[in-house]
């Protein structure tokens, strides 16, 4: 590893700061609606009749939109009102607490990926959650925080990979991201997320033996120049960690560096 990469502002502070990412990051995953609360993701071409295995409700495809039907029976509330009929729905934007439909404490939430339809089952009571107990996470190193450079496509592109679920689907992504690290140079395909900053899959040689198969990196903006702070150190583990009902993409091709990156989030810790 490099020991002549720059931390942007002092490394006490560097330190301190990451901690509290930490500790807030930790703080979410574990949260009644984090990622650990996910006990399903049902795709509705699974169940053409329209009925998910204890979800409670009747869910049909009618072009853009799902149409839920429900009974008093079903115990549903939508948009926080006990609900009985029938109501349109589109794909859940917002946080997960925040989604239309609900049966109690559970959130059921609609999604849509290239023209399926799913409903996904949050519930705050899963075994998951109950069972996790922290992140295991590598303290802070001033020598994982990189100065990279980011260089653009000429337009946008899209890969297709395989996700979690074992289904391939595509990944936009627009340009890369160089960085030195253990005297080579390495780039990371990355998309560019609504707000400027960057999202890289990434894997490297510490995948699936100390540290999870693969993680993503999420790098701030961009300077104007291309310029752009690559800390490893911040290093996250993909929702698909968490639960087994997410479907994150794997790394693209490229997206595999050769180096151990001994840093960041590396696995999770149940007890």
């Amino acid at each position: 590893m490099s020991t002549d990469a720059q931390q942007p502002h002092g490394s006490e502070q560097a330190a301190q700061d990451w901690k509290h990412w930490h500790e807030e990051r930790t703080a979410t995953v574990a949260g009644p609606y984090g990622p650990l609360s996910l006990t399903g993701t049902h795709w509705l071409s699974d169940h053409p009749e329209g009925r998910i295995p204890g979800v409670p409700g009747q869910w049909r495809e009618d072009g853009d939109e799902l149409v839920l039907s429900a009974s008093a029976a079903d115990g549903l509330t939508v948009d926080g009102e006990p609900f009985t009929g029938q109501v349109r729905l589109t794909a859940d934007r917002g946080p997960i607490d925040e989604s239309r439909v609900a049966h109690g404490e559970r959130r059921l939430v609609v999604l849509s990926r290239e023209g399926l339809w799913a409903v996904r089952d949050f519930d705050p009571d899963s075994p998951a959650r109950r069972a996790f107990r922290a992140i295991e996470a590598t303290p802070y190193d001033a020598r994982w925080a990189l100065p990279g450079t980011f260089r653009p496509y000429d337009s946008a592109r899209t890969v297709r990979v395989e996700n979690a679920d074992g289904v391939e689907r595509g990944l936009g992504l627009a340009g890369e991201i160089a960085f030195e690290a253990d005297g080579t140079e390495h780039t990371l395909h990355v998309a560019v997320e609504p707000d400027g900053s960057l999202w890289a899959v990434f894997a490297d040689a510490t995948s699936g033996n100390s540290s999870y198969r693969f993680r993503f990196l999420r790098p701030a903006a961009p300077a104007e120049d291309g310029s752009v702070t690559v800390d490893l150190n911040r290093a996250l583990l993909p929702p698909c960690a968490f639960a087994d009902h997410f479907i994150c993409p794997f790394p693209p091709p490229g997206n595999t560096l050769s180096v151990a990156v001994e840093a960041g989030e590396r696995n999770r810790v149940d007890g």
